[in-house]
């Protein structure tokens, strides 16, 4: 089988960035970016962050700013192509499956040290699959949700797709599944799949959140919790003349005006997080450049299904009906956003194009909250991102305006919000009642999207689907498109869970986003990726 990405997999750009030059020690260079190189000088670059990292432990992870960094410490099997909808060898360098589909054989690459100096072989490989999928391995400490949201659930359980992972020899791996399973290769192109050294996984009983040892072309040095993350260049990485960078630091800027104030500055060299009412004055700065991202990401509004009032559809649908998408996009996002009519993008190969979203009608909305029971409305609380996201700029504003759309239908929503690793845990073990959220995915299966959010596994704390979302016909629909191998016949699938969850209304999509990131005019050759995350 060619290593290319199987047709379930729709095009995912990878970022690519090659610096002739970039800041030393957070100061913009005087010179050219090529006098720069030449100056013999360390070359750190830069990054702020909206928000710390929750754990630099891959297979925990759930947030994009966790994941960012921990891309750059960890490799995993196979990764994108930059620019390219081919997947690639990254610590596989070539792989096949059988022609049932049952099972895939990675070929690995040799002689591949981790950052400790130890060797990454079959057994490393095995050992880190082995603590990702079995609830009994005494180092799966945490909950391991991306595994369990992405292959159905843990060892024991009869949802897992897979069967079993095998050692063919020292340098050959195979993992054999229960039935055809199409989004493997995207999935295990994902950070969360990354291999972590298995001496540093017991040396810390399995607690590696803030001592990642990895592959990847940068080494972990430091964190300093609300400030920044400080990486170093691998001298030992197996690809020549890679990275090109000294040192790699995160720092958090939490607001979004200070990030790009710091910029102009010349104490950073890259944001993300860039609010869409600064791109136009960035695009116009010759000192900066303003990166669009191809939009494959959701905002939403999540409706805890469990809890009343909101275990009433009717409810729900009335809370549809209440929110102006189109209003809320012309406040905060200048154009670089899409009403959201399912949690699917509209360019993805799975969209529902005959849908038609929930019509602003407070009338109506009124009457269906009248029928549920409630003709006077009701009290309840509306929690808030404390930081701004591709999909979520003004987390807090964006909350302000849905709490006056939701007074207009009689429904007082007091506005809470926590710190972000608080806030994430909480939203995970279903303390909210209505909450915003979003996910940017690592791949373009619809899967990652449809079944990560909405299938009723990934509905048990600690969830991903937030709206803690039941429906058996549903979940259905969603397992037998993952096991078709016919795109046409997929997407029919996936099209007639979206009409589904449509009329059950468990949460409100909101927004696909196209975000924006800025950078100082001297960096070169930076790619933007819908999958997230920078290789540097």
């Amino acid at each position: 089988m060619r290593k290319t990405a199987s047709k379930w997999t729709a095009a995912a750009l990878a970022f690519g960035l090659l610096l002739a030059g970039c800041s030393s020690g957070g100061n913009t260079p005087s010179g050219a970016a090529g006098e720069k190189a030449d100056t013999g000088k360390p070359k750190d670059f830069v990054m702020g962050i909206a928000a710390d990292a929750v754990t630099l432990d891959p297979s925990l992870q759930s947030d994009l700013v966790s994941i960012t960094i921990t891309s750059e410490i960890y490799e995993t099997l196979v990764r994108y192509k930059a620019g390219s909808s081919e997947l690639e060898s990254d610590l596989a360098t070539s792989w096949e499956a059988s022609p049932d589909g049952l099972s895939w054989t990675f070929h690995l690459a040799k002689d591949v040290k981790f950052h400790d100096g130890t060797p990454f072989n079959a057994d490393a490989f095995i050992f880190n699959f082995e603590r990702w999928w079995d609830e009994k391995n005494p180092y799966h400490k945490g909950d391991f949700s991306p595994f369990q949201a992405d292959f159905g659930g843990f060892k024991d359980s009869e949802t897992c797709v897979v069967k079993d992972v095998q050692k063919i020899d020292d340098d050959t791996v195979q993992i054999n599944l229960k039935q055809p399973f199409s989004p493997l290769l995207a999935i295990l192109s994902q950070t969360e799949y990354g291999i972590a050294s298995p001496e540093a996984i017991k040396k810390h009983n399995g607690d590696i959140l803030k001592t990642p040892v990895g592959t990847g072309a940068f080494k972990f040095v430091s964190w300093t919790p609300g400030d920044k993350i400080v990486l170093e260049k691998n001298q030992d990485y197996r690809q020549p003349g890679m990275p090109k960078l000294d040192k790699l630091i995160f720092q958090v800027i939490k607001d979004n005006t200070a990030r790009l104030n710091a910029l102009r500055a010349g104490q950073i060299d890259l944001m993300d997080g860039l609010s869409p009412s600064d791109a136009a004055s960035v695009k116009s700065d010759a000192k900066l450049q303003l990166y669009e991202t191809p939009s494959n990401n959701v905002g939403y509004l999540a409706m805890n299904n469990l809890k009343p009032p909101f275990d009433n559809p009717k409810v729900r649908q009335a809370i549809n009906m209440a929110i102006d998408k189109q209003a809320l996009i012309d406040a905060y996002y200048y154009g670089l956003a899409e009403p959201a009519v399912t949690v699917l993008p509209s360019k993805n190969w799975a969209f529902h194009t005959d849908l038609n979203d929930y019509e602003v009608n407070v009338e109506k909305a009124k009457e269906l909250l009248k029928e549920a029971g409630y003709p006077n409305g009701f009290s309840t609380e509306l929690w808030a991102m404390p930081v701004a996201r591709p999909y979520m700029p003004q987390p807090e504003q964006i909350a302000t305006v849905l709490q006056a759309d939701l007074k207009k239908i009689g429904i007082d929503a007091k506005i809470v919000t926590m710190d972000w690793a608080t806030y994430t845990q909480k939203m995970k073990n279903g303390e909210h009642t209505m909450g915003l959220m979003g996910w940017a995915p690592g791949t373009w299966d619809p899967s990652n999207l449809l079944y990560t959010l909405l299938h009723s596994s990934n509905a048990k704390p600690p969830a991903l689907n937030l709206s803690f979302y039941k429906n058996p016909q549903v979940d259905t629909l969603l397992e037998n498109a993952l096991k078709e191998t016919d795109q046409t016949k997929a997407a029919e699938l996936y099209k007639q869970a979206q009409q589904i969850i449509h009329d059950d209304a468990p949460m409100v999509p909101l927004v696909h986003t196209k975000p924006v990131l800025a950078g100082a005019s001297y960096v070169k050759d930076f790619v933007p990726s819908p999958v997230g995350t920078p290789q540097f």
